[in-house]
């Protein structure tokens, strides 16, 4: 084998390490419409932005903490972080075919040659012992980008594993205030059925007293227990809807389901509402979610295993190297005589087997054409997202305002067909109508209203706002670079 020596190998690595087979990443653009579909429904005011911890703006102390706590103790997010961790170990390990690889080795051994091999020599003397130690050194010469393409696609990859426990922060702190008012909700739609419950029981009252008296008829007294027994059955179906959702956000926040039912089972007001915001354009958007970036940095990562497997292609130089020492006598391992070095320029290239190389290739191609379509769709989806939660929100907040009108005249409504019960100006149906008419008004009023302040979540979800942009994401949950 001939011998070269390792400037010139080195100058050679030098002269064509710019040489980097297979196509460069380059971000897809998609035509995006100017501005949201439904954008006349919001507003710009003075409101959290979008990516800031959107839920301190609902001004609920609870609610606050509660989104803190789960953001360091949810297990799901300790599951991103250690996906996460794992890619970022993987990059490292990449990083390190880029250098040479330095091993020691060392050996004593105690030989005896067989008869056939030392014909006619005595016993004695077929027993030897030999002694080594070197250093051996390997370096791939990267001369046409393999390995800087590998590096490139783990260093995608990891960037996509950090994104997608971006994403999943948006998601589970979504979720806990989803749940929280919910919650909320729940307690008010509990209370109303109660309070409605009681008022029935009272108009039974009258209605009892009156057939005592001989003024009223068993049907009527019949038709107000029916009306009453029929409010009281939700009461249980709602309670239980209750301790299902303290059951979540207790999982959610990392705790065991009955951690929390002493601290939220006391019903409270919901949060307040933001004011209306500016959605701002499909392009902020889009330079915001972190699902796309999770999604573009997987079409990066695809597009460098092209150039991994097209590398295959050209001859692989690897260079070795060993100084090390060689004896028959411990004694002697060190000394001068028994030095030993080699210096090799090694190459492999696999052009007998170019069918294989070009499937690799092929089945690459299709990767990256797939993690494409799947960007592609990842825009269009968070597009969608972004359009239901804005006109559900909207549409949301104009049936607050009909619904809060409702809710007050038929609690008028009710007030005063009692009133006329009582002097008798009117039968006991139109009692007991007035009464189911309010109970479903203000029902349908703390339904809507708990779907408003979700649906302002859903918004803030959409347009990627959720986890704590003003504190890096590796200082918070120590991510490393």
């Amino acid at each position: 084998m001939r011998r070269f020596k390792l400037p010139t190998v080195a100058a050679l690595a030098m002269a064509i390490a710019a040489c980097t087979v297979g196509p460069d990443h380059v971000r897809p653009t998609m035509s995006t419409p100017a501005q949201f579909a439904r954008a006349e429904l919001t507003t710009a005011t003075a409101i959290p932005e979008t990516d800031a911890e959107f839920w301190r703006g609902f001004e609920d102390p609870l609610l606050t903490r509660l989104v803190d706590e789960t953001l360091v103790a949810n297990h799901d997010l300790r599951i991103a972080l250690a996906r996460y961790d794992r890619a970022n170990a993987l990059l490292r390990d990449a990083r390190f075919d880029q250098l040479p690889t330095i091993t020691a080795s060392a050996e004593a051994a105690d030989v005896r040659a067989s008869t056939d091999e030392a014909r006619g020599v005595a016993r004695a003397d077929r027993d030897s012992e030999r002694y080594s130690a070197a250093i051996v050194a390997g370096w791939e010469l990267d001369l046409f980008g393999r390995i800087r393409r590998n590096v490139e696609s783990q260093r995608a990859g990891t960037a996509a594993s950090a994104a997608d426990l971006a994403a999943l922060q948006v998601a589970i702190v979504a979720e806990v205030a989803s749940s929280y008012i919910e919650l909320r909700g729940l307690q008010e739609r509990l209370r109303v059925a109660r309070d409605n419950a009681a008022n029935q029981r009272e108009t039974l009252r009258l209605v009892d007293a009156r057939f005592d008296a001989g003024r009223g008829t068993e049907f009527d007294t019949s038709r107000a227990r029916a009306q009453l027994e029929a409010t009281l059955s939700r009461v249980p179906v709602l309670e239980a809807q209750v301790a299902v959702a303290m059951h979540r956000i207790a999982v959610l926040s990392g705790r065991t389901p009955d951690a929390l039912i002493a601290e939220l089972q006391t019903p409270a007001p919901l949060p307040l509402l933001p004011g209306k915001l500016d959605a701002g354009t499909p392009g902020e958007l889009l330079r915001r979610r972190p699902d796309v970036a999770a999604a573009e940095h997987r079409l990066h990562a695809a597009t460098a295993r092209i150039g991994v497997a097209t590398a295959d292609l050209f001859p692989r130089f690897t260079l070795g190297g060993l100084i090390g020492s060689q004896s028959i006598d411990s004694g002697a391992l060190f000394e001068r005589g028994s030095e030993t070095r080699l210096v090799a320029l090694g190459i492999d290239w696999s052009f007998l087997d170019i069918g294989r190389v070009r499937a690799r290739i092929a089945a690459a191609d299709a990767d990256a054409a797939g993690e494409l379509a799947r960007y592609q769709q990842t825009v269009l989806l968070a597009l969608e997202d972004t359009e239901n939660a804005l006109v559900r929100h909207a549409k949301a907040r104009v049936e607050d305002q009909h619904l809060q009108q409702a809710a007050t005249d038929s609690a008028k409504a009710a007030q005063l067909a009692r009133v006329r019960f009582e002097a008798g100006a009117t039968d006991l149906f139109e009692v007991l109508d007035a009464e189911r008419i309010q109970l479903l008004s203000q029902e349908a009023l703390a339904d809507v209203r708990t779907r408003s302040a979700t649906s302002m979540v859903a918004v803030y979800k959409a347009m990627a706002g959720g986890w704590p942009s003003r504190v890096p994401l590796h200082e918070r949950v120590g991510l490393r670079n």
